[in-house]
């Protein structure tokens, strides 16, 4: 028995902010943010939507593109670092949109990573007959809590909205369809590396004047060691997975890295010497959204025809934790 992914969809705001609009609001410019990202759009939400509203919208697209309804799902994964509240947590607010009230809602929450461990964990579940059709979600916000000013424009630049959405069922047919293994790090000795400090119920009271104008509530990126890091482990959580499949580098026909940065996507390519054209990139039009920025990236590669039956695509994510990993496929 193996998993496969029958329906995939995604969903991003339609409200576009250029590298110009981010220009108004910080010392910035485009060719600074292009050449150190590679980033030239990304999309934001307006007021009042939030994470689980843009999960929604794209799990209804997973749905229908698995040709099923939303009643066949039996549970639900959502994979966030911008949960809608501090709790409960987006998984069971996308189960209450799309009106499934009684199965399991669980929230995976390990960051840019996050949509591969949300795989990883839905892939133990089908292989272990626990559930047959299981929905998992990555929706992100975030660009309702960055520094728009000078002090924050490193980060305030690189990072969008969306979300993205898949379906997974068993597979026991012959053909070797389906994940064949995932692949899962963390490493918690570079916590303050790339975390947002506050809130915090180790604070009391959780939040106060002086943490707000010391800005605590902004995300905060050691950017030079996160480049470092992706730039390592992203590769080596591929090639994990490759030996453990008994494949090489010449057998995947698609890597779909983190969106994180095109610099480290490039890089991750070269260290792995795959051909660029064989890796999906489109940062340059949605940014970092961080879980969702995967399967958002899956979505559109199979609308462009560039996966085909039994190929084999790798996923690779590096995020904040640190945590990593990798998912190996036979489509």
């Amino acid at each position: 028995m193996r998993t496969i992914i029958t329906g995939t969809g995604h969903f991003v705001p339609p409200r576009i902010v250029t590298n110009q609009d981010l220009e108004k609001r910080m010392n910035t410019s485009d060719e600074w943010i292009q050449q150190r990202s590679g980033i030239k759009t990304r999309h934001h939400v307006d007021g009042g939507v939030g994470s689980a509203d843009l999960g929604y919208e794209a799990a209804v697209r997973a749905i229908a593109n698995a040709g099923i309804s939303a009643s066949d799902i039996d549970f639900i994964i959502a994979a966030t670092i911008s949960p809608d509240y501090y709790f409960p947590g987006n998984g069971v607010l996308i189960q209450a949109k799309l009106g499934l009230p009684g199965i399991g809602a669980l929230d995976v929450r390990n960051q840019c990573t996050g949509f591969i461990y949300a795989l990883s964990v839905a892939d133990q579940y089908i292989r272990t007959g626990t559930y047959r059709k299981i929905l998992v979600v990555a929706s992100e916000v975030q660009s309702t809590n960055l520094d728009y000013s000078d002090d924050g424009r490193d980060l305030a630049v690189l990072f969008g909205d969306g979300a993205a959405a898949v379906i997974c069922e068993p597979h026991d047919g012959e053909d070797g369809r389906g994940i064949l293994s995932t692949h899962l790090f963390a490493d918690g000795r570079f916590v303050e590396e790339l975390w947002m400090q506050i809130p915090s119920p180790k604070n009391n009271p959780v939040f106060s004047h002086e943490m707000l104008d010391r800005k605590l509530q902004y995300p905060k990126m050691d950017g030079k060691k996160v480049f470092m890091n992706a730039c390592e482990r992203m590769p080596e959580a591929v090639l994990t997975g490759l030996v453990h499949n008994g494949l090489t580098i010449e057998d995947v026909a698609l890597l779909i890295p983190h969106q994180a940065n095109d610099r480290i996507s490039q890089m991750v390519a070269k260290k792995l010497q795959i051909p660029l054209e064989k890796v999906v990139r489109n940062i340059d039009r949605y940014g970092n959204t961080t879980a969702a920025s995967i399967p958002i990236a899956l979505d559109e590669a199979l609308a462009e025809g560039r996966l085909k039956r039994n190929d084999i695509l790798v996923l690779t994510a590096f995020g904040s934790g640190f945590t990593w990993g990798s998912a190996v496929l036979r489509w």
